[in-house]
């Protein structure tokens, strides 16, 4: 194979992965689906130490790649099919046929592999060339959106390493994507050949008939999918990216925060002496580490922003929002199994003003509106979601809004593919993103992942950061 030129990105290779014994069937969507369908994408990346040329990953690794995968799609064989989006009345649903299969590419790269499984400010733009991307289209005889659910990419740095990124069509949430990059990881450790973790593992829960709508929220979440797919179909027609990343910039850079133990446990203590002297016995007793590093990077983002540009009294009075998903198996009145497959999900929402974030007590005023956030989730988990689309609508529009990607809980550093755990796993994201994952050094700590838009903002959130932290040891 040619030697690639600095920074060149190429196919070397195209293939489709059927799952083992195809199933066909259609799958009908919950009310929380309906909320989320249409072309919403998960992505994320796994990066591995891979001291191998791309002939020996071809000959000896991709193999064992697509065998597993198969495997692991007589399970998940949804995500082999497509989301379907006909026009009203019809409701999208999820259709798998005989004949479906996942795309899984592998190209060759000449960038810096050490760089981009890195912390340091990487650009967005080479992240996201290790990104599969999907192609959207429409049946045109009965006006009919398809959805691709899955598609896969490798991405091998010549004697240093491999990505391996899976973009996934949000029919499914963050927990059932971990459970099948779980079961494929496994079988793929074991050679693809070794059926025994298959035959173990709890197949995937399709019974849609779990989830109740006491509060017919799915009649207004299909009223809002069907205004959405105008704007779908017209850019389908137009050929126009759904990918929000694509239209970023050169200098647009993510950077990895590493939290470790230490700095978690200084952070729950100081926010909690704040809140009891300020609220006494109003104020929490306990927080967790998701709420701390998030109270954390939150305040720190805005505090570089108001920083790294003149604030005017009155922006300093907007609001600013702080969005993540909280998973409800588990806090509903009735079971969900861990393995049910599709959205099982509620949205937390926080605000605050921006000089109650940028201020001298941010920090403590973000992990409290969070921690109450939290726990008014967990006492009604579908409480205001009739008005998720205004308040949607409203926090993007405001552009002062920072969404979490990612759990800690997810554990996503255990996927060792039989060449070693990830040395860096990555998310793909927007400006108004944050990603959280737990700490690959698992020291108990956590991972905090930003999209910064030049050196400038770059420089000073640094360095917010860093007094951040000095501030509390």
């Amino acid at each position: 194979m040619e030697k690639l030129s600095d920074d060149e990105h190429k196919l070397v290779e195209e293939s489709k992965v059927a799952p083992n014994n195809p199933k066909a069937t259609c799958l009908p969507l919950t009310f929380l689906d309906i909320s989320l369908a249409g072309p919403i994408y998960g992505r994320r990346q796994f990066f591995y130490n891979f001291p191998f040329s791309t002939h020996h990953f071809l000959q000896t690794t991709f193999p064992t790649l697509k065998r597993s995968l198969s495997l692991t799609l007589q399970h998940f064989f949804p995500l082999a099919g497509n989301l379907l989006c006909p026009p009203p009345p019809h409701k999208p649903f999820i259709r798998c046929t005989e004949e479906d299969s996942v795309a899984f590419t592998v190209f060759q790269s000449s960038s810096d592999f050490n760089h981009l499984s890195s912390n340091n400010p990487r650009s967005l733009k080479k992240l996201n060339q290790l990104v599969p991307k999907l192609t959207c289209k429409i049946i045109h005889h009965h006006d009919t959106l398809v959805f691709p659910n899955l598609a896969l990419q490798a991405t091998v740095f010549p004697n240093c390493g491999v990505c391996i990124a899976i973009t996934y069509n949000h029919m499914i949430d963050g927990a059932c994507c971990s459970q099948f990059m779980k079961l494929w990881s496994s079988l793929c450790a074991c050679g693809g050949i070794d059926l025994t973790f298959l035959e173990k593992s709890t197949p995937p829960c399709f019974n849609r008939g779990i989830l109740k709508d006491p509060n017919e929220l799915e009649a207004i979440f299909i009223k809002h999918y069907f205004q959405e797919r105008e704007n779908w179909k017209n850019k389908v027609n137009q050929s126009q990216p759904f990918d929000s990343t694509v239209a970023m910039e050169e200098d647009h850079v993510k950077v990895t925060i590493v939290l470790d133990k230490d700095d978690l446990e200084r952070m729950k203590i100081f926010s909690l002496n704040q809140l009891k002297k300020r609220d006494g016995l109003k104020s929490p007793l306990y927080v967790s580490k998701f709420v701390v590093a998030c109270g954390f990077a939150w305040s720190s983002l805005v505090k570089a922003r108001a920083r790294d540009s003149a604030c005017e009294e009155e922006e300093n009075m907007k609001e600013e929002y702080f969005c993540f998903a909280a998973d409800c198996r588990g806090r509903l009145e009735y079971p969900v199994p861990e393995t049910y497959f599709g959205n099982c999900i509620t949205q937390c929402n926080a605000t605050l003003r921006r000089s109650e974030l940028k201020g001298e007590g941010g920090f403590v005023n973000a992990v409290k509106v969070i921690d109450r956030a939290i726990n008014d989730m967990k006492k009604e988990p579908f409480r205001g979601m009739e008005n998720w689309k205004e308040r949607f609508s409203d926090m993007f529009g405001s552009g002062r809004v920072l969404v979490v990607g990612g759990s800690p809980k997810f554990k996503v550093y255990e996927n060792d593919m039989g060449f070693g755990k990830p040395c860096k796993v990555e998310m793909v994201q927007s400006l108004k993103g944050l990603s959280i994952a737990e700490s690959g050094k698992n020291d108990g700590g956590i991972e905090l992942g930003v999209v910064l838009k030049n050196k400038s903002q770059r420089k000073t959130f640094l360095n917010v950061v860093k007094q951040g932290l000095k501030a509390l040891k």
